[in-house]
């Protein structure tokens, strides 16, 4: 599947911390570097440096921000995946011991610092896609194969 897809409200967030570095926090950060620098000797100026680095971070962050929802694909949802286990999905596995596995499906950009969503790159995603409750669903780990069966998928969930 295309790694330039993205949910709505994974846009959204980009688009929120691409606002707020640039509305908020380079402001902040080109304030204190002007007074940093109008001190004096700049080689030996803690403030100076630091936020000057930090600086060049916001900046980097913001390219890559500007850039990548340039080609970010926003996917919405469609009443005629209900059923079945697409892009934007909440699933819910259980394995062989009755444990449960829950997570949903979104674009690789929405995945870092949330447990609960799974790149649709990733093989146990990848592996969902298309199937309904009660399929079985196997993927190739390092351990070997590792089969769930698909428990309930949900579109509606927050």
């Amino acid at each position: 599947m295309d790694s330039d897809v993205i949910t709505p409200q994974g846009y959204a967030e980009l688009k929120q911390e691409l606002d707020k570095l640039w509305r908020e926090e380079r402001p902040a950060v080109t304030k204190i570097v002007q007074w940093a620098a109008s001190l004096g000797d700049r080689s030996e100026n803690a403030d100076y440096k630091y936020n000057k680095g930090r600086l060049r971070e916001i900046d980097r962050r913001v390219r890559f921000l500007r850039q990548r929802l340039e080609k970010l694909r926003v996917v919405e949802y469609n009443p005629i995946q209900e059923g079945k286990a697409f892009f934007g999905a909440w699933v819910t596995l259980l394995d062989e011991a009755d444990r449960t596995l829950t997570f949903r499906i979104v674009g690789p950009d929405e995945i870092y610092g949330k447990k609960d969503f799974a790149s649709v790159n990733a093989p146990v995603a990848r592996a969902c896609i298309g199937k309904s409750v009660g399929d079985d669903v196997v993927v190739s780990t390092s351990d070997g194969n590792k089969e769930w069966q698909i428990q309930s998928i949900d579109y509606n969930r927050e």
